[in-house]
């Protein structure tokens, strides 16, 4: 970094770090202590970058804190209004009773225990990649709740299979989840190439299914329950969202522009459509259809937490620490250890920081090696409950049905299952 002064061994470098840790620690205990992610990172953000501009302050150099802390946060908005729109369309989806619809739809076709572990896991694996991982799990959670009321086993069995198949559904598509959105908006893949990642990911979700299936009861649940219908504009809006997308990839592929403003074009479509919503349904349904509740809805949480992170690991990265790790990992060990450590990493520590990380490292891969990366952060969440955002709103949604021991005992089989993954893109993909 130009003019930048190495603070790894200055009493900034080890505050700025013991910061980090500190409030990572705080995130990684959300489940027992209830304190919401994005209040200890924000917070490790902003001292952080406080303590470089100190570090800075008097030297030649410290105009170089702004330009950096800029940088870091043109990247943040760029990810925060992609994700700002993808979260108002899931918003705008749920409220028109799309997902409700499937919901009832599968529930009423009285499916046996097994048949519902299979619906449930291979529809994950094929909504994932548009509808993001976290909302493709949440919905399917909330079949299985209500279809498995009666058999907590089930219910547990069933959200590890949905958050195996989630996190693998999305590793091949940048709408699919945040660290493969990460590395498309980099620029260090085209869109099209993240396909490569189809069949590692289909044998990352399969395997582990595989044995699972073995414990799930093939007795059929007794339960009633009424048809939900999709609410007047439900399935454009599915039209919209699709078109969105295309925008986006559109933007990117053939403009040459951020992907971000296909998305924000593409939210002017729904902000349109709502407005004819309304009109057409002022006087019909009972409550008035408002296209700023769906954006009031999104997951400030989640989008906040981003912001701290992101800031927090540009910050460490800028003091020089990346700089060791990358030395280390993709000098020493080499990309395809370093990268397939990622996905390990990932699963401890989560996988938005850790990929972050990486970008921020900028190691000289090929191209095979960025999508091991983005194959390995994305599925190597699966192995633990608490290694990935769909596994952590699960184990919300679920009140203690699905738990974090629970997700642990199949640890060895999804670990076989992210193994041979790798094992497969490897022999298909270098």
């Amino acid at each position: 970094m130009e003019h930048s002064l190495n603070l790894t061994m200055h009493w900034a470098g080890f505050a700025a770090l013991a910061i980090f840790v500190t409030s990572y620690a705080f995130v990684m205990a959300e489940e027992f202590t209830h304190l919401r992610k994005s209040k200890p990172v924000v917070l490790a953000a902003g001292l952080i970058w406080a303590i470089i501009a100190i570090a800075y302050s008097g030297t030649p150099h410290y105009e170089v804190v702004e330009h950096e802390i800029r940088h870091s946060f043109l990247e943040y908005a760029e990810l925060a209004f992609f994700l700002l729109v993808a979260m108002t369309y899931i918003n705008a989806l749920e409220e028109r009773n799309v997902f409700n619809s499937l919901k009832s739809w599968l529930i009423k076709n009285q499916f046996s225990y097994r048949q519902l572990f299979w619906i449930t896991g291979i529809l994950s694996f094929f909504l994932s990649p548009l509808a993001d991982n976290l909302t493709t799990a949440l919905v399917m959670c909330a079949v299985v709740l209500s279809v498995g009321a009666s058999s907590p086993k089930f219910v547990g069995i069933a959200c590890i299979n949905i958050v195996v198949a989630a996190n693998a559904g999305g590793a091949f598509s940048p709408f699919g989840d945040i660290t493969t959105l990460m590395v498309w908006q980099a620029g260090q893949l085209e869109f099209t190439q993240f396909f490569a990642l189809v069949i590692p990911s289909i044998v990352n979700y399969l395997i582990p299914a595989s044995i699972m299936h073995f414990f799930v009861s093939d007795h059929k649940p007794e339960i009633a329950e009424k048809t939900i219908h999709i609410k007047y504009g439900g399935k454009t809006l599915i039209v919209l969202g699709l078109l969105t997308i295309a925008t986006a990839v559109s933007f990117h592929n053939f403009l040459h522009l951020p992907p971000v403003f296909g998305m924000m074009t593409g939210l002017a479509y729904l902000q349109l459509y709502s407005f004819y919503i309304k009109i057409k349904t002022r006087g019909v349904e009972e409550k008035t259809y408002d296209f700023f509740e769906n954006v009031a809805r999104v997951e400030w949480d989640t989008l906040l937490f981003f912001f701290g992170v992101i800031l927090a690991v540009g910050g460490l990265g800028f003091i020089g620490y990346l700089e060791y790790v990358s030395k280390f990992m993709y000098t020493d060990l080499g990309p395809t250890v370093a990268n397939t450590l990622v996905g390990i990493l990932s699963a401890i520590v989560d996988n938005i920081p850790v990929m972050f990380a990486v970008l921020t490292m900028e190691p000289a891969m090929s191209d095979s090696q960025w999508l091991l990366v983005t194959l390995t952060a994305g599925v190597g969440g699966s192995m633990l409950s608490i290694g990935s955002a769909a596994g952590v709103a699960l184990m919300g949604q679920s009140k203690g049905l699905y738990t974090f021991f629970g997700h642990l005992k199949w640890t060895p089989i999804i670990a076989i299952g992210y193994f041979a993954s790798v094992y497969c893109h490897i022999l298909l993909n270098f």
